[in-house]
């Protein structure tokens, strides 16, 4: 591995890779920023490089209020380098397809006989809060609306949601550009996440083996899904034609994960500690020469959780409930990877994770989980110690460091469950 102050290097067809944005403008402007790969012209044009491809891992909205403009220009990019930009649907930006249907007359069957019948905007918060995960979606969207400095209603706000999933709508249209699975080389990324029920596996098509097969027919799949939506061919009061992908992009029903789906299945376990899949699911994807995964939707830490085993690589690099501002950077080859961040220590100490990985090195534990605490070592900081991290319960996370010298004495194993 090179040292902490290593530049990427300048290999032909670099990846860049970024996911979860959600809606807050900063973390998709400072992955921009002095970036050799990707950057912003013009305020809101995203360029890519030549030779380079941008893939988004999903997710781009309800967590800040720059929801329609990350969309924008991300839609923007793919539509100017199609085949440069490529837009992986997350679970926050499938699920709206939901409100043409909850916001006329269909509301949640869960939701209580109050709500059922009451104002539009009372109904979106709650679908919001109770359903999306996303409490502060209809406030953040309305002070997107109000930053031209025009008063806006929350009827406003309503319309504004059913505008973008309406005829040339900005989200319609995003979606539309999206897929679920994509390969580049030895390198397969999906928004969530790959387990025994979903790989191989596309709904209503049943077993397609293959790794290329399988993510042809299942981004034909999706593409089909989305179109029986453009052309809105339903009932209303009928099941709609495209939900089966509404049941695809949710957790199982009264679970946190979806393991049969590859927008909603963690690669974590019940508290989003990073874990690799099974050793019969990586010799699968092995055989099919896939060597890494890269995945966002679980949030893990403040950089990317880089997970190793011999001949495989995981990566998680939803970073959305940092500690600090701003996003990380993943750069990736078929032969290495680059990972650059930030990390805040539990005892409040602000360090710089920089390093360049060649997928067949084996340095210091990177990748590798320590014995006696669980803790994943994450990566070297730029003061020479190693960073360390576990998730916990509640959604809390520890980040620590740690001397080469201290952990050279302990004991490290897989990050799989019962470790």
């Amino acid at each position: 591995m090179k040292n902490a102050r290593a530049e990427p290097s300048k290999a032909a067809c670099p990846v860049a890779y970024l996911t979860d944005v959600e809606g807050i403008w900063e973390k998709l402007a400072s992955f921009c920023h002095d970036n050799p790969h990707v950057s912003l012209e013009a305020g809101d044009r995203l360029r890519v490089q030549p030779g380079v491809t941008f893939v988004y891992g999903g997710d781009a909205i309800d967590r800040g209020a720059a929801g329609r403009r990350v969309l924008r220009t991300l839609l923007g990019a793919w539509r100017r380098q199609p085949s440069q930009v490529v837009l992986l649907a997350g679970n926050r930006d499938i699920n709206k397809l939901r409100l043409v249907r909850e916001l006329n007359g269909y509301p949640p069957v869960r939701a209580p006989p109050e709500v059922r019948v009451a104002s539009r905007p009372l109904l979106l918060r709650w679908i919001f809060e109770n359903s999306m995960g996303a409490r502060e979606a209809f406030a953040f969207r309305h002070a997107e609306l109000a930053g031209t400095g025009a008063a806006v209603s929350e009827e406003e706000v309503v319309d504004s949601f059913l505008e973008d999933l309406g005829p040339g709508g900005l989200l319609r249209d995003y979606l539309a550009a999206c897929r679920l699975v994509h390969r580049i080389g030895n390198t397969l990324f999906v928004h969530g996440g790959v387990h025994e029920h979903s790989l191989w596996q596309v709904p209503s098509r049943g077993y397609v083996e293959g790794v290329d097969a399988w993510a042809e027919a299942l981004n034909r799949w999706y593409a089909e899904q989305v179109e029986a939506f453009l052309e809105q061919r339903f009932d209303h009061e009928a099941t709609p034609a495209w939900q089966p992908l509404i049941a695809y992009q949710a957790p199982a029903p009264g679970t946190r994960v979806n393991t049969a789906s590859v927008v909603y299945g963690r690669m974590a376990d019940e508290n989003n500690h990073p874990m690799l899949p099974s050793q019969a699911l990586i010799a699968a994807l092995v055989r099919e020469g896939i060597h890494r995964l890269v995945v966002g939707h679980t949030p893990s830490g403040d950089s990317p959780s880089v997970v190793r085993a011999e001949g495989f690589e995981l990566i998680l690099a939803d970073n959305s409930y940092a500690r600090v501002e701003g996003a990380s950077r993943l750069f990736i080859r078929d032969d290495s990877i680059y990972v650059e961040g930030r990390a805040k220590l539990d005892n409040g100490r602000l360090e710089q994770v920089r390093f360049e990985l060649a997928r067949e090195e084996d340095s210091s534990g990177l990748g590798r989980q320590l014995l006696d605490s669980g803790h994943l070592v994450k990566g070297p900081l730029e003061s020479g110690d190693w960073l360390l991290f576990r998730a916990l319960p509640q959604w809390r996370i520890e980040q620590l460091s740690a001397s080469p010298t201290e952990l050279a004495g302990r004991s490290l194993g897989l990050a799989r469950s019962g470790l």
